[in-house]
């Protein structure tokens, strides 16, 4: 249920107890404890008057103080059965309190601890899958610069063959001058054999020149051969650490792939976690919730049972029937003390404006009732009873001046 739902349920709530005739206090109260115990919102006059839809900017305020006091009662429990010191039971009801509100603070710190781990682990995972992918288009970014490169290099192998058919061609060109020339020659010595014992030296001369050339050719064969074998030797020794690199490459992409698997395992398990969390969480507020009720409950009941000690409840009825019919003065009022307040109940409206519900205030062990309508008061007095006979009173300065 989230929490518009919630907000939906308590105003449901407070229209059926206004129906019952719940008063504005109340109504505020329970709106208090709803916004503080089940939905975990400090109460605020802003967010009380729009559940409760009822009271001015100054009731309000006294309602939530109300609460807090309330609250503050109840971690101050007592011990009351049994022969302990007072000053024992003070502390023990003390211990008790703290010891609860210790109880609460831990499980919500816990639990807030608990999330922040699970986000912090959330934030690594994902901070974990962008570098994977950073390194992935570094990778491809990689791959596609070695592949330019091999491309390079296959162009420059293409361009040492496209100079190797040249120089092959050159070659073809020379030899068939070689050829030319030999037969050329071979024409002049038979035309000069009659002349040969004369033109001896100059055969021989042209014999050595045949040699030399045949040397130039074989040599130029040889060095042309050796230049495309030291091209092809090159280009194998720059394409091998491009083919090593591009191994490297493929090798690390499936590293990538490896580590993106993991991650999704991780943030699974991630996801698990944070269930489970919550689920912890939700039966703890539970039982919060379920103590906070028992407490309430038997700090009323500790509450009046204390208050009705010392004194009949019959007789406290009739010292309520005088109060009210203005039968008792203020010295009868000052000796029965606070013996009755117990059975004491307020006035459900104020005698002169007939519109405003009384509120009891306590001031250093006096008692104070006002009307916040029409701020009719009763004074300071030194018990309920004597409060409740001095609002009553028709004479409010007779009443003030007692």
């Amino acid at each position: 249920m989230n929490l518009d739902q919630e907000r939906q349920s308590i105003r449901s709530e407070l229209e059926a107890m206004r129906v019952k005739g719940a008063r504005r206090q109340d109504l505020s109260l329970h709106a208090c404890k709803r916004l503080f115990f089940d939905l975990g919102i400090r109460p605020s006059m802003a967010t009380v008057r729009d559940l409760t839809q009822t009271g001015s900017a100054s009731d309000i305020p006294k309602d939530i103080d109300h609460f807090w006091e309330r609250i503050r009662n109840v971690s101050r429990v007592k011990v009351g059965a049994g022969a302990i010191p007072k000053a024992l039971e003070d502390r023990a009801g003390e211990l008790l309190g703290a010891l609860f509100e210790e109880a609460v603070a831990h499980a919500r710190t816990t639990l807030d601890a608990e999330r922040e781990e699970i986000r912090a682990q959330i934030a690594a995972a994902e901070q974990l899958a962008r570098d994977a992918e950073i390194r992935r288009d570094a990778s491809d970014e990689a791959v596609k610069r070695s592949e330019l490169r091999a491309e390079a290099a296959w162009d420059r192998v293409r361009a040492l063959e496209t100079e190797l058919s040249s120089a092959t061609t050159h070659g073809n060109v020379h030899h068939e001058g070689l050829q030319a020339t030999v037969r050329r020659l071979e024409h002049e010595n038979e035309a000069l054999r009659q002349r040969l014992d004369a033109e001896f030296a100059t055969n021989a001369t042209l014999r050595d020149r045949i040699d030399a050339l045949h040397v130039e050719m074989r040599q130029s064969t040889e060095h042309y051969a050796q230049q495309i074998k030291d091209a092809v030797a090159e280009a194998e020794r720059r394409v091998k650490p491009m083919l090593v690199e591009l191994d490297s490459l493929r090798s690390m992409a499936a590293t990538y792939q490896s580590g993106v698997r993991d991650a999704s395992r991780k943030e699974f398990e991630f996801i698990q976690q944070i269930a489970a969390a919550k689920a912890r969480g939700d039966r703890l507020d539970a039982q919060l919730r379920e103590q906070s009720d028992e407490v309430d409950a038997l700090t009323k009941e500790v509450a009046v049972l204390r208050t009705q000690q010392g004194i009949d409840p019959a007789i406290a009825s009739l010292l309520c029937s005088l109060v009210e019919a203005g039968r008792l003065t203020s010295d009868e009022l000052t000796s029965v003390g606070t013996a009755a307040d117990g059975h004491v109940s307020l006035p459900l409206r104020c005698p002169k404006c007939d519109e405003g519900e009384p509120e009891l205030s306590q001031v250093d062990h006096r008692y104070e009732l006002l009307c916040p309508e029409c701020e009719h008061s009763s004074g300071l007095g030194a018990s309920r009873l004597a409060a409740v006979s001095r609002f009553l009173s028709s004479d409010t300065a007779a009443a003030a001046a007692r």
